[in-house]
């Protein structure tokens, strides 16, 4: 109940969110926090498919709204089982610019911005408001239905950053700079930003699609390119910035 006390202040609560739905996300969101101090885990990735409503596709399920909460305090937490983007949401936290589980969502070339975004796990301190809680009888990158987390992230710079594994074992670095924009944004439980990188939209996708970036990153707020270049020489892995 003190979890279900905590998502009712920090969201807003849809119409949509089933009470069932509710409760069972604030079960796995203390069994999250248990495991993250049994553990002493500084990030975690998941995924498991689970079939036909059986516990595995629910606990999957039911994880969206206690990752985003263990973001938010500092532990990235991420879907699809992208390991390397919880090291991205873990070196933006660190450094003050929260960290964003995010994917490509649209190409809008009337407006000259990339939509992205997911359907959680978040980082609830850069949200723009209040994030809205959302009930999804669907999800992308998992299965089963339940809550989901939606907002922008904050108005201004931004900075999108993946981590990325060459042919040869290495590591690489890539990054861009942007900044989130107001405008219409698709209301379907997701993260979505649009964000403006001064290009015309399809020529950036396909410039940071070319470095072999995972289809996941992370999205944090001030342009930090910079200090990743530090971070990159001390560490002595390439970085390429778009």
């Amino acid at each position: 109940d003190l979890v279900l006390d905590e998502t009712r202040a920090i969201f807003e609560i849809d119409k949509t969110v089933n009470e069932d739905d509710f409760r069972w996300a604030g079960k796995v969101a203390v069994g999250l926090r248990q495991l993250v101090d049994d553990f002493d885990i500084n990030s975690l990735a998941y995924y498991h498919r689970g079939l036909d409503g059986e516990i595995h596709e629910r606990l999957g399920a039911g994880m969206i709204l206690g990752c985003s909460l263990l973001t938010a305090e500092g532990v990235p937490a991420v879907g699809e089982y992208e390991l390397r983007t919880s090291i991205g949401m873990l070196m933006l936290d660190r450094m003050g610019a929260g960290g964003s589980f995010t994917e490509f969502q649209a190409l809008n070339f009337n407006n000259g911005v990339v939509e992205m975004g997911h359907d959680g796990p978040a980082h609830l301190a850069i949200s723009n408001g209040k994030p809205i809680l959302r009930g999804l009888g669907v999800y992308h990158g998992k299965r089963g239905y339940g809550v989901s987390v939606e907002f922008d992230v904050t108005h201004g710079p931004v900075t999108v950053f993946g981590v990325t594994q060459r042919k040869n074992g290495t590591y690489q670095f890539v990054a861009s700079e942007g900044s989130v924009v107001d405008g219409p944004r698709l209301r379907i439980g997701n993260t979505t930003s649009l964000v403006d990188f001064g290009v015309n939209p399809g020529q950036w996708c396909d410039d940071w699609s070319a470095t072999g970036v995972p289809h996941h990153w992370a999205l944090g707020i001030g342009h930090r390119v910079s200090e990743l270049k530090s971070i990159a020489e001390l560490l002595d892995i390439e970085m390429v910035v778009i």
